[in-house]
């Protein structure tokens, strides 16, 4: 729990530095592209397509889901999708790969994934700009449910944060870590019910697929999203997520106090 305590509190008083670093990342990453940061989004959008056209056109045959066109619903969890899959990705070598720039300053190492997490966070808010006009494109309007749509986002950038500390960590000190990951979020993606509902599947399967967290924020952007349910309507599910997050913050913060000092002996 003190360590826990200790990395919360240099993000809060490293919240400037965290901020002006990830502008950077941004610039950075995209100073050698024509159409700079526009990669960030049409990527995306492309990818965006092909899951429609096979999924959505091609297996469900433009079915909707309750009622919602299958492409919005389908949507909705892939802009969660393309914010949680580079985030983690990136947050997991955020720290080795630095490692040589960091060493010569006095630099609060658990704030490195922060400013990673949170440059991918800025395309996540131009995708989101572009899913509200679609969906006001579409007729199928915002309703009051859009009000818990900052939850939903705290909460998702608080789990990012979570397993990034401990794939940051473990991914300085064994390569492979990384290069692990890496495989299991590609299957992750077909593991969260993104792309296609979970309600043909037997009700113990449900529950099974219901114990990753992400299922909790992909559900949660669509009920906010999309008007089809209030965060009090699953309260049990919430107190569920929050304590495996927290879990995940304290073994994360444990891991990355514990070795921090010895970071630089893995350059």
């Amino acid at each position: 729990m003190n360590s826990m305590m200790a990395v919360i509190r240099e993000q809060v008083s490293n919240f400037y530095l965290i901020n002006r670093l990830s502008v950077y990342q941004v610039k950075s990453t995209n100073n050698n592209n024509y159409l700079g940061m526009v990669w960030e989004v049409l990527n995306p959008l492309f990818q965006m397509s092909i899951y429609w056209f096979v999924f959505g056109f091609g297996i469900r045959q433009g079915e909707p889901v309750d009622g919602i066109p299958f492409v919005l619903w389908m949507s909705a969890g892939l802009v969660v999708w393309f914010f949680f899959n580079p985030a983690v990705i990136q947050g997991s070598k955020s720290i080795y790969t630095r490692l040589s720039m960091v060493s010569k300053m006095n630099f609060p190492m658990s704030t490195i994934p922060s400013f990673v997490i949170m440059s991918v966070f800025y395309q996540h808010l131009i995708l989101l700009g572009i899913y509200f006009a679609a969906v006001l494109m579409t007729g199928q309007g915002l309703s009051w449910h859009l009000i818990q749509l900052p939850y939903y986002m705290f909460a998702l950038i608080i789990l990012i944060f979570a397993i990034s500390l401990i794939t940051s960590t473990l991914s300085t000190i064994v390569r492979d870590v990384h290069k692990m990951l890496q495989s299991f979020i590609r299957m992750f993606l077909y593991l969260t019910p993104i792309l296609w509902t979970i309600d043909s599947l037997p009700e113990f399967i449900q529950v099974g697929m219901k114990l990753n967290p992400l299922y909790y924020i992909v559900e949660g952007y669509r009920d906010a999203l999309l008007g089809m349910g209030w965060v009090h309507q699953t309260l049990q599910y919430t107190l569920y997520y929050w304590v495996v997050v927290v879990l995940l913050l304290m073994i994360g913060s444990y891991l990355h106090m514990k070795f921090k000092s010895h970071f630089v002996d893995y350059i």
